[in-house]
């Protein structure tokens, strides 16, 4: 036996099958409620007793179909040699759902073993699962387990290792029996689980028969066989054996169709009370989910979002203010005590402090916002704003699952454009590729603070949260653009689970809010902190060396060209045009540079904010031109960590230049719009 067993996890979306992979590797992923979370494999290390197994947690998918990236990705894997063993993770709550993959799965052959998820979810509604019975019908080991309860995780293990173990030995004593054993037909029920009607047994017969001829060895005949029927295009082309005597036509609904047939044979005999279940669920969708209440109710629930964001954000972020000018304060008074060049005074705390400090004020923010999405994603509330989007993605040529990139934007880009995956079409993905960073992600939260505070008053709350629903309504006008440009009628209907709602998971919450906060530390500490110093030098250095004026210097020289373009944008300040460009590394910079340009210590203190408005209202920069640079730095270009998942993602580099270009206009034209209109009626 192998030293290290690779055990593949698989399963439904939302099925729990992350949060199990994480309660045995301590892997900090993302877990979340709807589907295209996990877009690539993650692996992790886990020793039980003498046993190493190498875990690999695949994205999750409905079917082995190979429709979409995910499936793709996950059929090839476990297809791959290197697999020992397939724990498919179901929602047992959910099981008729689930069983379809299930009974894909068994049929290629290899060591699985179903991992019953969500038991203590099957208890709390008083239905019960005949544990005795279902293994039986299956053919396969049957282990119910908790993720979140952390229950039944050693014994599904030892029965990874038992079964492998196993499965192997079966196969060394009954290697090439397929033929034999297909030509008698309760002979099926000992090695599969499912046995089709008598004319599509006899094709498999027929086409394994062929197969083998064809080539002794390979592996999961069976499999192969159904998906010749099925018309599988991947399989299909990778054998190059003419079936068309035998395959007349494509019998994948007939296997569909008498696999749901078996799958309610199934839930008929094990499930008891399964009428009892969802009905909460189904109470609160008719709500949440009505097609004219469910996307005002979304906006409310965001409108909730942003004033927890504000009003207890804002009361914490007073504490960090407090802390923040204290250090700043010390090591100003540190540095002149060992009677340190001005130079490196300013560098230190105009440069550094100034910069890194001001972002870190808005942690608290950053923090609340985070918890409420994780609480939001958690519950099983985010899967439903896809499903209530369905609608209008349609009307503008995409489908409701191109929401779900865009959702992911509200928290970072990288993952949301990763996300994008999920579109079959690539049309579509890089449609819906083009529109993401125009989502609100929370690198631009300081900025919408910062200004919307100054400028705002009391109505702070409603310019910043317009600022998402600005962000959601260009992507959508744009998108809707390109379809009519584009000409395309034809549009992919969504499917997406609509999960049980459920209370959210503390150590879920905190996994999920933590990996974000340590994100944003690790950007003050390294991206911000850098871009402070680049800053500083440019700021300070020009054409002669060092300058006692910032207008001379190779900074303000930039930063003035490109004023006669913003210009009309209301933004015709050459320390806007820098803070700009220096967005282009983390939308916080803008922030932290704002600071340093205006040689301000914690810009988002109280004394700092009161200090920055006297500076801009010398300039008679108004409430109108910060509502205009709000709406530029919510479309501009994303930061560079986003191109650069752009181009791996198109794998383009003229479309990625292409779209760093068209997001920079699209920037410009409604800033611009908005500040010439608003100046005219106002």
């Amino acid at each position: 036996m192998k030293e290290e067993l690779q055990v593949a996890f698989i399963g439904n979306p939302n099925c729990g099958k992350t949060t199990l992979f994480n309660a045995y590797t301590g892997a900090k992923l993302k877990v979340a409620n709807w589907p295209g979370v996990t877009v690539e494999k993650k692996e992790g290390a886990f020793r039980y007793h003498s046993h190493q197994f190498k875990l690999v947690d695949l994205p999750g998918i409905y079917s082995l179909t190979s429709y979409t990236l995910e499936e793709k990705l996950s059929r090839e894997y476990i297809l791959d040699d290197s697999v020992d063993v397939i724990v498919d993770v179901a929602d047992a709550s959910c099981l008729e759902r689930n069983l379809f993959l299930t009974l894909q799965l068994i049929e290629l052959g290899k060591p699985v073993i179903l991992g019953l998820n969500m038991m203590d979810i099957v208890k709390e509604r008083g239905m019960e699962i005949d544990l005795h019975r279902l293994p039986e019908m299956l053919g396969i080991p049957v282990i119910p387990v908790s993720a979140r309860k952390k229950t039944g995780l050693d014994i599904l293990m030892h029965a990874v290792a038992h079964h492998q173990k196993k499965h192997n030995d079966v196969n060394l004593e009954h290697h090439h029996s397929d033929i034999n054993q297909s030509r008698h037909k309760h002979s099926h029920h000992s090695e599969f689980a499912i046995v089709y009607s008598d004319e599509i047994e006899d094709k498999i017969d027929e086409i394994m028969e062929r197969l083998l001829d064809y080539d002794a060895k390979i592996k999961n005949p069976r499999w192969h066989a159904i998906k010749i029927l099925e018309q599988d295009k991947e399989i299909c082309n990778k054998i190059n054996i003419d079936f068309s005597d035998i395959v007349t036509r494509s019998y994948e609904s007939d296997i569909i169709n008498q696999k749901y047939d078996f799958i309610e044979e199934i839930i008929e005999e094990v499930v008891v009370n399964k009428e009892e279940k969802e009905a909460m669920t189904d109470k609160i969708d008719h709500f949440l989910t009505h097609r004219y209440l469910g996307l005002p109710i979304f906006l409310g629930i965001m409108a909730l979002v942003f004033i927890l964001t504000f009003s207890v954000g804002d009361w914490l972020k007073g504490y960090f203010e407090v802390g923040i000018t204290n250090f700043s304060d010390g090591v100003l008074s540190v540095l002149q005590h060992f009677h340190a060049n001005d130079m490196v005074i300013s560098l230190v705390v105009d440069g550094i402090i100034a910069g890194v400090g001001g972002i870190l004020t808005f942690l608290p923010n950053i923090f609340i916002l985070f918890l409420s999405l994780a609480f939001l994603e958690d519950s099983g509330y985010m899967s439903r704003v896809a499903y209530v989007m369905d609608g209008i993605m349609g009307r503008i040529g995409l489908s409701g699952r191109a929401f779900i990139p865009m959702l992911l934007g509200f928290g970072c880009s990288v993952p949301a454009v990763m996300a994008s995956r999920a579109l079959e079409d690539m049309t579509d993905r890089r449609k819906t590729i083009l529109v993401t960073p125009f989502m609100s992600c929370s690198a631009k939260l300081p900025v919408y603070v910062l200004f919307s505070s100054m400028f705002f008053g009391k109505y702070a709350v409603l310019a910043a949260f317009s600022m998402y629903v600005i962000g959601v309504i260009i992507a959508i006008l744009v998108a809707f653009i390109m379809t009519k440009l584009q000409k395309k009628k034809e549009t992919n209907s969504l499917i997406i689970e609509l999960p049980e709602y459920k209370t959210p998971n503390f150590h879920t919450i905190i996994i999920y809010v933590w990996e974000k906060v340590k994100d944003y530390l690790t950007k003050a500490g390294t991206t911000i902190f850098v871009a402070s110093i680049i800053i500083w030098f440019i700021l300070n250095i020009g054409p002669h060396g060092f300058v006692a004026d910032i207008t001379d210097s190779f900074g303000a020289g930039i930063g003035k060209v490109l004023v006669p373009i913003l210009v009309p944008a209301g933004l015709g300040l050459w320390q806007i045009a820098l803070a700009l460009i220096s967005g282009l590394a983390a939308k916080e910079v803008v922030v932290s540079s704002l600071g340093v340009l205006f040689g301000i210590g914690n810009i988002a203190s109280a004394g700092g904010k009161s200090t920055l408005m006297e500076v801009l209202n010398g300039y008679n920069f108004s409430a109108l031109n910060a509502y205009a640079l709000m709406i530029f730095v919510l479309l501009y270009t994303p930061c560079i960590a986003t191109i650069a998942t752009i181009k791996r993602e198109v794998k383009s580099t003229k479309w990625t230049i292409f779209a760093v270009l068209f997001q920079v206009l699209v920037a410009w034209i409604v800033s611009t719009a908005f500040f010439q209109i608003a100046s005219l009626l106002l």
